[in-house]
């Protein structure tokens, strides 16, 4: 499947296509792994090398942040000099970010580790994607490599809970970052044979630097604001220079995409109503959903006293509820249509968030909790599975690639900005507290941010009422141009 306009081709000879689904679905599982197996490993990190409460959390931003803002830059970087190529030096950075992780001794050296972790993932992802998107026949052959694809990063969530809290527990919060090294390494490996050389295309496009340039530094600039906004004072020079940075960053970047021939993110595509309205979905449940890990682990290790492996054993309740939700979302989406089983999963998730939220207390059982985190799960589960394939339909198929990333950097991004503002709320009523008092701060700030994040969600649900209702097919109908929008595998990417 040549294509010049792309500028990169990678239709060659499949080199063993079972063996290469599993280095993608293992490529797949090293990132969500390594998105879930640091946030065990917090407490350790924070007290040992020295962060405060509020800056803690840049331990989980600074890699959401960087993976968001290249994530467009890399699937472009896919286009020019080939997915191969990308997901060689994806995981490469992986590995090597990783080890400087481990090796860290202050908490400026951690950050920059996961920025560039982040920046490996960014490359990474839509390698991979674009991988299995073009080395498996369309139809039956593609659908169940996007199933194991898709599968595998449910798993990992599951395998970055338990082997965060066994690692930290047996080897120290390091050995979270040491981990990722044999794992990139083995796919380096297995990729060199495995994955043919790319093909460039004759006709090459331009790479859009200056557009990832601005969205990257200019989005950099209003999350380390909003991060550091409790800590210093919204009126701090500090603070407020940031803002003015991202800001002028951010009017600069959507200038340069208007203008440019061949732009990093056309504009055009926000003209799309699902697509844009799919990006805001996936901006909030990240910054809703997306924080409630971060939450519990603080709850678990902060107030009820568990252990890093205590916490890991914790979370097989939700994961194993996220992923039941994503595997049955799939299978009701075909029949009811994305919008409809979208806003379904979004009230089920904010059931199960006011559930959680109202059972968080200070002497609060394990078992009194299990209730609310299955029903969270379920919706949370189901609405990760749907929200991409609800932004992608009615795209150009030509262009699906960018709408993918469009809907992925909006979710990285929202991540950290909405993990940035509920950590400041949680953390509000925190200073100068020590002891008993502090657990009841703690749990009651705790319960706000939730309860806030609960408000998030139906604020999603509402907004997800804007994507497009599957239209009726008649017996005289005409084809559609993109038949497959409702179907399993549009879901599961």
């Amino acid at each position: 499947m040549p294509s010049s306009a792309t500028g990169a081709v990678t239709e060659a000879p499949r080199r063993r296509p079972g063996l290469l689904l599993a280095l993608l679905a293992f490529a797949q599982l090293i990132i969500s792994i390594d998105y879930n197996i640091v946030y065990v490993a917090l407490p350790e990190i924070g007290s040992d090398l020295g962060f405060s409460a509020q800056n803690l959390q840049w331990v989980i931003s600074a890699y959401a942040v960087a993976f968001g803002g290249f994530l467009l830059l890399g699937g472009r970087a896919c286009d020019l000099w080939g997915p191969r190529r990308m997901f060689i030096l994806g995981l490469s950075l992986y590995g090597v970010s990783s080890l400087v992780g481990g090796l860290a001794t202050s908490p400026e050296m951690l950050i920059a580790a996961r920025a560039v972790q982040g920046i490996g993932g960014a490359f990474l992802f839509p390698a991979t994607l674009t991988l299995v998107s073009t080395k498996f026949a369309e139809g039956k052959e593609r659908n169940r490599a996007f199933a194991v694809w898709g599968t595998a990063g449910g798993s990992g969530m599951i395998v970055g809970s338990l082997l965060g809290g066994v690692l930290t527990e047996a080897f120290g919060w390091e050995s979270v970052f040491f981990v990722n090294v044999p794992l990139a390494l083995v796919a380096i490996l297995f990729a060199v044979p495995l994955i043919a050389p790319d093909v460039l295309g004759e006709v090459r496009r331009r790479f859009d630097l200056a557009g990832a340039l601005t969205a990257t530094i200019g989005t950099t600039a209003v999350v380390f604001a909003l991060v550091q906004g409790p800590e210093s004072g919204w009126g701090s020079s500090t603070v407020l220079g940031a803002l003015a940075v991202g800001a002028v960053l951010l009017v600069s970047f959507f200038v340069i995409e208007q203008r440019s021939s061949d732009p990093l993110m056309p504009m055009r595509l926000l003209r799309n109503r699902n697509l844009s309205t799919g990006s805001a979905v996936t901006f909030l449940y990240m910054a809703t959903f997306g924080t409630l890990l971060y939450f519990l682990t603080v709850y678990f290790q902060g107030v009820q006293g568990y252990s890093a492996l205590e916490t890991g054993l914790a979370f097989l309740v939700p994961m194993v509820a996220i992923a039941v939700g994503a595997q049955t979302a799939g299978r009701l989406a075909t029949r009811y249509g994305i919008r409809a089983i979208m806003i379904a999963s979004l009230v089920v998730g904010l059931v199960g968030t006011v559930i959680v939220g109202l059972t968080l207390a200070t002497d609060t059982s394990y078992l009194a909790l299990v209730p609310g985190m299955i029903v969270m799960g379920v919706g949370q589960g189901a609405g990760y599975t749907l929200m991409f394939g609800a932004a992608t339909v009615g795209v150009d198929p030509m262009e699906q690639g960018i709408a993918s990333g469009t809907a992925s950097t909006t979710q990285q991004i929202g991540g950290a900005v909405g993990l940035a503002v509920l950590v400041a709320v949680a953390n509000s009523g925190l200073e100068g507290l020590s002891g008993g008092a502090l657990t009841t701060a703690t749990t009651d700030g705790l319960r706000t941010a939730v309860f806030l994040a609960a408000a998030g969600i139906g604020l999603t649900a509402l907004v997800s009422l804007g994507l497009s209702k599957p239209e009726r097919k008649t017996a005289d109908s005409a084809p559609k141009a993109t038949p497959a929008a409702d179907e399993p595998q549009t879901v599961q990417v």
